[in-house]
């Protein structure tokens, strides 16, 4: 990284709605950035700059944006936010172009994308918690609800993965914080943050899979009667084994802190795994409920709430697949 914040060049890999959030914040505060997205967005973006719809601004940020992985070269800083379904396809392309002193960091869902990124493609990325409620109503607008702040830490290498030098990651949690900060974006390094993206991780399963099958709200989901004893059983099965995989997660009631959260974000705001299955996409369940489930086989621990859940998500998924193949083969008769 150079030695100014506003002479670092930023690369946005996986635009959508939290990676042009954070890119949109960093370019505004002067920092020279660039979105990676689809074609839409990107068209969007040059034609009108990126509209930041934010809870306390709305303003359109001059910004970069390209359609393509090759666009990140020369940037000192990598914004990894690609959905976790593609999360080594992206590491694999991205390593071409990487220059050898950038830093990588992962904005994603989950809790396993770091060691995937390495096992992939070598690459050995800061990992980083996003706290925020954010989404893209249309291609060129984010829609802020809430939040907008970030953990970032460095992940620890258990299986001898990773190929970087102590001395190369040395201080550079302590520089993307600063980068951040800069912008107006809280940003504090965390002394453990795979606990940290475990906590987050915990409310995610007790949230998203159930906004997703309901398309309910949030707010709707806080208030709701039978709410609690979801989240009871989810959070509890997610600590088990969180905490049977060695992340020492912190002695709290995660289910007081999950309502609270819940009550505390915007009145419309709605999960990732909601918004795509409104849209009809594939969802990031596998990395969330369907990660519960899988390492809780491994470790011999039940998770039977985790498992409908995850089952039902992906049902809807088969449905909507099924409802395009229909679609695509009437249209072609």
């Amino acid at each position: 990284m150079t030695a100014t914040n506003t002479q670092t060049r930023v690369a946005v890999l996986g635009a959508g709605a939290v990676g042009s959030y954070f890119g949109g914040m960093l370019a505004r505060s002067g920092i020279r950035v660039t979105l990676i997205g689809r074609a839409a967005h990107v068209e969007a973006i040059r034609a009108n700059k990126l509209f930041l719809d934010t809870v306390s601004f709305q303003e359109r940020v001059a910004v970069n944006a390209s359609t393509e992985t090759s666009a990140v070269r020369d940037a000192g800083v990598i914004l990894f936010c690609v959905k976790t379904t593609d999360t080594e396809d992206a590491a694999r392309s991205l390593k071409p172009y990487l220059a050898p002193d950038a830093v990588v960091v992962s904005l994603q869902n989950g809790v396993d994308n770091i060691p995937r990124i390495r096992a992939a493609s070598g690459i050995d990325a800061l990992a980083a918690v996003v706290y925020i409620s954010a989404a893209m109503p249309e291609p060129g607008h984010i829609k802020h609800s809430g939040g907008g702040s970030l953990a970032v830490g460095e992940f620890p290498d258990r299986d001898g993965s990773s190929a970087s030098s102590p001395a190369s990651r040395a201080d550079r949690a302590e520089r993307i914080a600063a980068l951040f900060t800069t912008a107006n974006v809280p940003c504090r390094v965390s002394p453990d943050i795979e606990a940290d993206l475990w906590s987050k991780f915990v409310m995610n399963c007790a949230g998203n899979a159930v906004t997703g099958i309901t398309q309910i709200s949030y707010a709707h989901l806080a208030h709701s009667a039978v709410t609690r004893d979801i989240f009871s059983q989810v959070i509890a099965e997610t600590v088990a084994v969180g905490r049977a995989s060695g992340v020492k997660l912190p002695e709290v009631d995660f289910l007081s802190q999950g309502l609270q959260f819940l009550q505390g974000v915007g009145h419309e705001a709605t999960s990732s795994t909601a918004q795509d299955l409104a849209r009809g996409k594939r969802t990031e369940i596998d990395s969330l409920n369907g990660y519960v489930v899988r390492r809780g086989q491994e470790l011999g621990i039940a998770t039977p709430t985790n498992l409908v859940l995850f089952a039902l998500v992906k049902l809807l998924e088969e449905k909507t697949e099924e409802q395009r193949r229909a679609s695509s083969q009437k249209a072609s008769t």
